[in-house]
């Protein structure tokens, strides 16, 4: 049968041979192709990333899928984004696309699409169900061989982007599948480029192909920083989340690559809500309540917040991990190749370098997203533990995803990942030593429990 855990909370996450082979792609393919047919649906694009085991899980998957009588448009080799596109433009009912994103390369995973919504959380657990109890649809679907959306994709956004003028842009693509899509747009725009690791390779030979650890992105700075480029833009493993740094190889967080978004989309829509997840900084919430806009702090989880938008009508939101989701101009899933050519776009508007964008926020000391080690099955357990504790001391939580304890000059946070075995934690505050006290106090808590 399949491992229960690989299910997590929005997507299917797990490391090749010990908890995910070609037996449970199929067994997954089975109870997608079941859930949709349960729903009179049956169509389903498929894609996947670049990782050697990628090709015979996509395999694996079909041969099920089309055994409950689905349909599979087949789109090949391809970045995360481009699936979704694929999705929109084909009109079909679902979509799978297997990739463990920026995990390291002895993973593989699988997200699932109902239309463009993420199927997540309890239909997850609903799919897991179906394959548990072997309640699978029969049928003969049809298979419909490889049909690229390369080229309609790059077209659509490079009709999409205006520049102002050409901007010199390094891209570090991570050997993930951002690659083969961001520098053919940038080159149509009329941008100057050095194009680093952008040939997609599962092994991920020059670094952890996850752009919003700074380890990662080194390279990407030195070569912004000696060619004099304006900016250097990260792309993850299946080209979801974006990373940036700016004319003096400094890299931005998350959190500082939506507040740039936030000002330049709110200049045009005053009055409108921004989502952004519970990792990020107090400076982006204030500053979207200063630019005109109305803040909202959600959970973490790309699938949760595509959710929460089409739940309130939101249009623009986006995580301190890199996910940007952008319904305003665009089709509102993550897609950090478009969110790349949208901060290109804010740079072509001006001579400012990027480093000044938000030189005039209040100095604000703060850790970036840190991890501690942790087994999944004790994770959920432990931070529940230490919320409740902050809660009876009386301490001010915000606990819609995990424990973000709020102080009159800081904060601190600690949530469960939904993809790797250890529990998030990031600080910040007024001064470097008052952060380093709110970070004591509440990994002082965690300790007592792990």
């Amino acid at each position: 049968m399949i491992k229960p855990q690989v299910f997590r909370q929005y997507d299917i996450r797990g490391i090749v041979d010990e908890e995910l082979n070609e037996e449970s792609y199929y067994l997954i393919g089975k109870g997608f192709g079941s859930y949709l047919r349960e729903r009179g649906l049956k169509s389903i694009a498929l894609g996947g990333d670049a990782r050697l085991t990628t090709p015979k899980f996509m395999d694996a998957f079909t041969k099920g899928a089309l055994e409950t009588g689905c349909d599979i448009i087949d789109i090949g080799i391809a970045a995360t984004p481009v699936l979704y596109y694929a999705i929109w433009k084909l009109k079909t009912d679902g979509g799978a696309m297997i990739t463990a994103s920026h995990n390291p390369s002895q993973y593989n995973g699988c997200k699932l699409n109902l239309g463009l919504g993420s199927v997540y959380a309890e239909e997850l657990q609903k799919l897991l169900g179906i394959i548990q109890a072997e309640k699978f649809a029969t049928g003969n679907g049809q298979y419909l061989r490889e049909t690229s959306m390369d080229e309609d994709y790059i077209n659509y956004i490079s009709t999409n982007i205006k520049l102002d003028r050409p901007v010199k842009v390094a891209i570090d693509g991570g050997n993930g599948m951002g690659g083969p899509y961001l520098p053919e747009i940038l080159d149509r725009l009329g941008c100057e480029l050095i194009e680093m690791y952008c040939d997609p390779d599962g092994t991920f030979p020059n670094h952890h192909p996850d752009p919003t650890v700074e380890k990662n992105m080194v390279d990407l700075s030195r070569a912004v920083v000696a060619a004099e480029y304006e900016i250097g833009v990260g792309l993850d493993g299946d080209a979801d989340r974006i990373g940036v740094v700016d004319e003096k190889g400094k890299m931005l967080f998350g959190d500082q690559i939506l507040n740039i978004l936030a000002r330049d989309y709110l200049k045009n829509k005053p009055g409108k809500t921004v989502i952004a997840d519970v990792k990020c900084s107090k400076n982006l919430f204030d500053d979207i309540k200063k630019h005109g806009g109305v803040p909202m702090m959600y959970k973490t989880g790309h699938a949760n917040i595509k959710m929460k938008m089409k739940e309130i009508g939101v249009e623009f939101a986006g995580e301190m991990s890199g996910h940007v989701f952008l319904g305003d101009r665009y089709l509102g899933f993550d897609d950090a190749i478009y969110a790349s050519c949208r901060m290109i776009e804010i740079v072509s508007h001006t001579t400012n370098p990027v480093s000044s964008f938000l030189a005039d926020q209040p100095k604000m000391f703060n850790t970036p997203e840190l991890h501690i080690p942790c087994p999944d099955a004790r994770k959920f357990e432990i931070v529940a533990k230490v919320c409740d504790e902050f809660k009876a001391e009386g301490y001010d939580v915000n606990d819609i995803d995990g424990a973000r304890i709020t102080f009159a000059d800081g904060w601190g946070l600690v949530r469960a990942s939904n993809t790797t075995p250890v529990l998030v934690t990031r600080f910040e505050a007024e001064s470097e030593t008052r952060m380093n006290e709110i970070r004591e106090l509440v990994e002082g808590k965690i300790n007592k429990y792990l």
